[in-house]
């Protein structure tokens, strides 16, 4: 299954990139606070941001990885559990788990995406050798 990751690869692109992710973790996208709702730039960061299902933190890149035996309801799983871990409702999950599978579908293993409010843009397509360099 090809799921979004953090990565710490092409960081630095943008002068504000940062990530405070696991390598490899599943990111979702987060909610958008007031400060940062109408600037990707803005003082908070989250309008540039990927959040870590297990760390709780952020990271404005993800890559897409192929994670083999991850199942859709392993997906499903995880996004609930983070959510009701962060005390958001997590009756969503299945929902969000779609729409997360169907923004990667046609994007390639090895692509690092960048997020930019509302849009989510591919900044590189790394070989899975590449992968390994970062």
């Amino acid at each position: 299954m090809k799921l979004l990751t953090a990565t710490n690869a092409t960081q630095g692109y943008r002068h504000n990139d940062f990530d405070w992710c696991v390598e490899g973790e599943l990111v979702h996208i987060g909610v958008i606070c007031a400060r940062d709702q109408a600037d990707p730039d803005g003082g908070c960061g989250c309008g540039r941001a990927f959040a870590g299902l297990n760390s709780h933190r952020a990271t404005t890149t993800a890559m897409i990885r192929e994670i083999p035996g991850f199942s859709d309801d392993d997906y499903v799983l995880a996004i609930r559990s983070s959510l009701e871990q962060q005390g958001y409702d997590s009756s969503y999950a299945e929902h969000e788990a779609a729409e997360l599978r169907i923004l990667v579908r046609d994007w390639p293993v090895g692509a690092i995406v960048e997020r930019r409010l509302e849009e989510i843009v591919v900044r590189e397509v790394m070989q899975p050798d590449q992968e390994a360099d970062t």
